[in-house]
């Protein structure tokens, strides 16, 4: 990879991982409409290792809050932490066992541009039904563990490119009557334990075949999608709180859409 390979994947990533907008189809787009060679899954598994970090430092107060609670409650003594932090890992449960079960399957088959042209269409609709029509009145303190686990079965759907882990677990959340901030915490908290169960797999593969990637570009791609994934969490929960999910959903429209007519216009010239 170049560096301006590298500068504009890790960006894209910092930018659209917590946005309802398909972070994996951005980072798989770019080769299939520039000719770039693809990256490949431990660059992408890099970057969101990049993510990671920053939804850690940006919500440090309530994963504190959350790891505190949970230790007390294998103690007997339970609380509103203590019950969200059981819900988090319910909800984990089903993408691991699907990303355990089927991701070299989804890695060979579903990394396709016309997939995502598809599912960016589809899960943008379903992110709109679930924005104009779903009462979210409930706050992320007063989930059950069958909302949580539901969410959860969302998020296992996301292995699909252009699906959007975040867009799915928000849109599963606000049909479940989460109000839209909260849909949004939980979908940022819920990402943390995924991530270090993928971004962990893939790291044993780097360091038992070192020589196979670019260890410096790897490290840049990390620190740029931290810092463009720090400010974007700032300013998309004061996005959502003001102006719902409509902007995001009339992008993937745009997106969708428009990747049909370019992958059409290829396929005929």
């Amino acid at each position: 990879m170049s560096i301006i390979e590298v500068i504009i994947l890790a960006i894209i990533q910092g930018i659209t991982e917590f946005l309802p907008i398909s972070s994996s189809a951005h980072l798989i787009l770019p080769s299939a409409i520039f000719g770039w060679e693809d990256q490949g899954i431990v660059f992408d598994v890099a970057v969101h290792v990049g993510t990671l970090l920053a939804v850690m430092l940006y919500f440090r107060q309530d994963i504190a809050n959350l790891t505190v609670g949970w230790v007390k409650s294998l103690g007997g003594q339970h609380s509103t932490d203590s019950k969200l932090a059981w819900w988090v890992i319910l909800a984990t449960i089903p993408a691991g066992l699907a990303g355990l079960l089927a991701a070299d399957l989804i890695e060979t088959f579903l990394r396709s541009p016309w997939v995502i042209a598809v599912t960016t269409i589809v899960f943008g609709l379903l992110l709109w039904l679930a924005d104009a029509t779903a009462k979210q009145q409930v706050a992320m303190a007063q989930m059950s563990w069958r909302q949580a686990l539901i969410i959860g079965i969302a998020q296992a759907v996301a292995l699909i490119p252009g699906t959007s882990r975040s867009g799915i677990t928000m849109t599963a959340a606000m049909l479940l009557g989460l109000d839209k901030v909260s849909a949004a915490r939980f979908s940022f908290l819920l990402s943390i334990p995924i991530i270090v169960l993928s971004g962990g797999y893939q790291t044993t593969k780097l360091l038992g075949e070192p020589a196979q990637y670019d260890i410096s570009g790897i490290l840049f791609g990390v620190l740029l999608s931290f810092v463009s994934a720090l400010i974007c969490i700032h300013y998309f929960l004061k996005i959502i709180s003001k102006m719902g999910m409509l902007p995001f959903v009339i992008y993937r429209l745009l997106l969708g859409v428009g990747l049909i007519i370019f992958l059409s216009w290829s396929a005929a010239s």
